[in-house]
C-alpha cells in the first residue's frame, strides 16, 4: 500500500496536483459541485496509476484539481464502494493519496435513506457521528505506522469545529440542515422495512453504503472530516416505499445545488 500510494502521489504531483486546502469526495448525484470549481487539472481514474475505476451510475470517475471560492481543492467526482467488489484497501486508497498530497481537511458527501421520522426526502444532514456495520474494516491487518497508529481514537470522527462552521454558513444562507448519525452497511440492496427499523433502533438517523471506511482512514492519518448526507428516500416505519438508484440520483442532483452553495461558502468561512 505504501509504495502504491507514493507512486500515485508522485504521478499526480508531476501532473500539477499540488497541495490543497480541502479534499472533497462527491457521492451519488453530487458531482455537480465541480461546476463551481475552476478546474486546473482533470484526470479520469483510469489514467491514474493504482486507482480503481467507478462502476456506479452517477459517479463520473474523475479526479479534479482546482480552485473553489479561492481555496485549492482536490475533488473525487465519484467514489468506490465495497459492494462493487473492491477491497477495503482499494475503497480508501484515494483518501491515502489525498493525505500525501497535503490535504488535512476532508469533506465527504453521500446519499442516504432517512430513518428519523422528522426527516423528509431532500433534507441535508450534517453527520455528527457514524456506526460502522460494514463487513470488513479498512484497518484490518498489519498496521503501517507511516500512515498512522495501530489503534485510532474515534471520539470525534467528524470535526466539531467544521460542523459548527457549517451550521453558521447554513444559517446565513437560510438553508435548513439536520444533524444526525449515519450508519454504514455493505449494500448494494436498499434496506428492507425490518432493516430500516433495526437501523433506527441502533441509534442512527440515516443509512447508506459508503463514507464510513473513508472517514476511518482519514482519522487514521490525522485528517479533520466534515460529512454531508442528502436524504434521498425514507425508511420510516409505515412510510417505506419502493426506491430505485435513478430516483436516488435525481433527488441528490436536485438537492445537490443547495449542497453546492453550502460547500462553496463553507470553504471560505
Amino acid at each position: 500500500m505504501w509504495n502504491k500510494v507514493q507512486e500515485t502521489v508522485k504521478f499526480l504531483k508531476g501532473e500539477g496536483f499540488l497541495s490543497a486546502d480541502f479534499g472533497i469526495v462527491l457521492g451519488s448525484g453530487l458531482g455537480g459541485l465541480v461546476k463551481s470549481i475552476v478546474v486546473e487539472k482533470r484526470f479520469s481514474y483510469s489514467e491514474i496509476p493504482n486507482f480503481p475505476t467507478s462502476t456506479v451510475a452517477g459517479h463520473s470517475g474523475n479526479l479534479i484539481y482546482g480552485t473553489l471560492s479561492g481555496k485549492k481543492v482536490i475533488a473525487m467526482q465519484g467514489r468506490f464502494h465495497y459492494y462493487e467488489g473492491w477491497s477495503m484497501d482499494e475503497v480508501v486508497f484515494p483518501i491515502r493519496v489525498f493525505k500525501f498530497l497535503g490535504v488535512e481537511k476532508l469533506i465527504v458527501s453521500n446519499a442516504s435513506g432517512g430513518v428519523n421520522p422528522t426527516y423528509k426526502v431532500g433534507d441535508i444532514m450534517v453527520i455528527k457521528d457514524h456506526i460502522n456495520m460494514m463487513p470488513e474494516h479498512p484497518l484490518r491487518g498489519v498496521n503501517d505506522d507511516r500512515f498512522g497508529p495501530r489503534f485510532v481514537d474515534m471520539h470525534e470522527p467528524y470535526n466539531l469545529e467544521m460542523i459548527s462552521k457549517l451550521k453558521k454558513v447554513a444559517a446565513v444562507q437560510n438553508i435548513n440542515i439536520k444533524e444526525g448519525v449515519y450508519l454504514g452497511l455493505q449494500g448494494p440492496t436498499f434496506e428492507t422495512p425490518s432493516e430500516y427499523r433495526m437501523v433506527k433502533l441502533m441509534g442512527a438517523d440515516a443509512v447508506g453504503m459508503s463514507t464510513v471506511p473513508e472517514v476511518i482512514v482519514a482519522k487514521h492519518m490525522g485528517m479533520n472530516v466534515l460529512g454531508l448526507s442528502i436524504i434521498t428516500d425514507l425508511g420510516v416505519e409505515g412510510k417505506v416505499e419502493a426506491v430505485s438508484h435513478e430516483e436516488v440520483q435525481e433527488v441528490a442532483k436536485n438537492t445537490g445545488k443547495t449542497v453546492r452553495t453550502l460547500v462553496s461558502k463553507f470553504v471560505t468561512a
